[in-house]
């Protein structure tokens, strides 16, 4: 701050306060520091918003129920080899009804159907289709390979907004 002395009477003194150009420097630099403080704070809002749209969208629900299912039903399946189409669209894996069967007398199938991961589950003698369940939906690529002792399964996932590449193996333990 700027002294000046007035002269009254007597007396000097410095006048009491800030000048003008003193509050406008001061305005300016708040301003600035104010902006870049708030900017610093919207950005993180933005990210921190788009993150959380990532982490919860369908597609990434849709790949952990994709992979749970998947996983459970190969390591449920009897450890014989699993019927594969040369490429690779769909899986099949033969698996017992109950834990007090003796012979391997059911079977759960893997493929997409109208960008839905679909399993199918049947009897095989006769041969008969006893339930279908969507698994998850969004699929725009699905391949399935046996690799040594395990099935794996390699999902695309496309909901337009993002991609997610899921892949999930398991090996066939049997009951």
């Amino acid at each position: 701050m700027r002294t000046r002395t007035i002269a009254t009477g007597k007396m000097h003194r410095a006048p009491l306060g800030f000048t003008l150009v003193e509050l406008m420097i001061a305005t300016v630099v708040m301003a600035i520091a104010g902006l870049a403080i708030g900017v610093v704070i919207v950005d993180g809002q933005i990210g921190w918003n788009e993150m959380y749209g990532r982490l919860n969208a369908d597609i990434v629900s849709d790949g952990y129920a994709a992979s749970s299912k998947f996983e459970s039903v190969m390591r449920s399946a009897s450890s014989g080899h699993p019927v594969l189409i040369d490429d690779g669209s769909w899986v099949e894996v033969c698996c017992y009804a109950t834990s007090a069967s003796a012979t391997v007398d059911r079977y759960r199938r893997f493929y997409v159907s109208d960008g839905d991961l679909i399993a199918e589950y049947g009897q095989l003698e006769p041969r008969s289709t006893l339930s279908i369940e969507t698994v998850c939906g969004n699929v725009s690529d699905c391949t399935f390979q046996h690799v040594g002792q395990a099935v794996q399964m390699t999902l695309v996932l496309d909901d337009g907004r993002q991609i997610r590449k899921v892949v999930s193996s398991a090996v066939m333990h049997g009951l």
